[in-house]
């Protein structure tokens, strides 16, 4: 687990360190460049561009899979900007599973926007042990219940737990919490496996709003 759960202070420490020199490496695979040569690749890359995202290590490193990168990317952006679940809920589910997942990765790019809609250092320090009263509200308790079950249990998820997710959102907010925490898993277990180093220049997917 992130041991527990990375300071801001310690993120915003780390990300005031000197940029990665161009010939260290960003994870296991070469970096393709900022101007691919994969059609695709380079489709997606002006999309990310075009949505004021920076390219990122992940998509450095992703970008080697041309079509398989861009429909990853895709389904990125309809869960990031055609979702009806509102933005501060897809983030608090994002956190949860970086923090479950030990994802260093993602729970860096996200830990300004989960600040960016509303939620305290407190609250995100305090995800392991979420069920303390009066560390969030019944929303945002029944989305960490309904994911860290989905997560921790391989998708075991309680009927007690489904049926409160169920009582505060609807089945296609239910559909969207769902497959944002499935799809961030994955995310991690590509950081972890390929070993794609987190930024230390400051660039990010997306901007610091919510």
């Amino acid at each position: 687990m992130l041991a527990p759960l990375m300071s801001l202070a310690a993120v915003m420490s780390f990300s005031m360190l000197p940029a990665v020199a161009q010939d260290t490496p960003i994870s296991r695979l070469p970096s393709v460049t900022e101007k691919p040569s994969d059609p695709a690749t380079a489709v997606t890359f002006d999309m990310i561009r075009a949505r004021g995202g920076q390219i990122i290590n992940l998509h450095l490193t992703l970008g080697h899979g041309g079509k398989i990168f861009q429909a990853r990317q895709m389904l990125t952006y309809a869960l990031r900007f055609d979702a009806v679940t509102p933005r501060r809920i897809r983030e608090l589910t994002i956190m949860r599973v970086a923090q479950m997942t030990d994802s260093h990765y993602e729970w860096a790019q996200h830990l300004p926007i989960a600040r960016a809609c509303g939620y305290t250092q407190a609250q995100l320090d305090g995800l392991a042990t979420w069920e303390q009263p009066g560390l969030f509200d019944e929303k945002d308790r029944a989305v960490i219940a309904f994911v860290s079950q989905t997560v921790g249990r391989n998708g075991n998820v309680d009927n007690a737990v489904f049926a409160e997710l169920k009582r505060l959102y609807t089945p296609q907010e239910i559909i969207e919490i769902a497959v944002t925490a499935t799809q961030y898993v994955t995310t991690g277990l590509l950081t972890r496996s390929l070993q794609i180093q987190p930024e230390t220049d400051g660039r990010s997917a997306a901007p610091p709003k919510c």
